[in-house]
């Protein structure tokens, strides 16, 4: 049994938790992890609830914000999340997510980590940049969330 810790830059908020690697490792290219990173892909691990262990303080945002334009394109938060970022330095640390209320999405960045596990699936490729790494060529699953699943256009 592993135990890992993510943080923020500054490091007042963060994440540990102490069990086997994460079931679901991930690249992300949805519109929501572009901009919420501010890169073309996200890497994000699913950590089970009760292994989690959070300290410091955190400012939230929720996706989709209430009253706010409605979202346009499919994400993989389309059912909503509540990310949590530092008051300080402003590093997105973890997200709760409304639709696997089990599990907190944390970034694999956080962990700064070298010896994390490596990503097992991939998906929103068809929003990815096309000058950007080539996930599709990684050997694990690919999903091909075109946007239109959920009323959104197509990418």
């Amino acid at each position: 049994m592993a135990t890992r810790k993510a943080s923020c830059n500054c490091g007042q908020l963060s994440v540990a938790y102490e069990g086997p690697d994460p079931e679901r490792i991930s690249l992300c290219q949805c519109y929501e992890c572009q901009k919420r990173t501010g890169s073309v892909l996200s890497a994000q691990a699913r950590i089970p609830r009760e292994q989690v262990t959070i300290e410091g303080r955190s400012t939230t945002w929720t996706f989709p914000s209430e009253g706010g334009e409605p979202v346009t394109f499919r994400s993989c938060d389309s059912g909503g999340a509540t990310y949590h970022f530092c008051p300080e330095c402003g590093s997105t640390v973890y997200w709760d997510i409304s639709a696997a209320p089990d599990v907190i999405g944390v970034a694999v960045g956080a962990f700064t980590d070298p010896s994390f596990p490596p990503p097992m699936i991939s998906g929103f490729e068809a929003y990815g940049h096309p000058w950007a790494m080539n996930p599709s060529e990684l050997p694990i699953p690919h999903y091909d969330y075109d946007g239109t699943s959920h009323g959104g256009p197509r990418a």
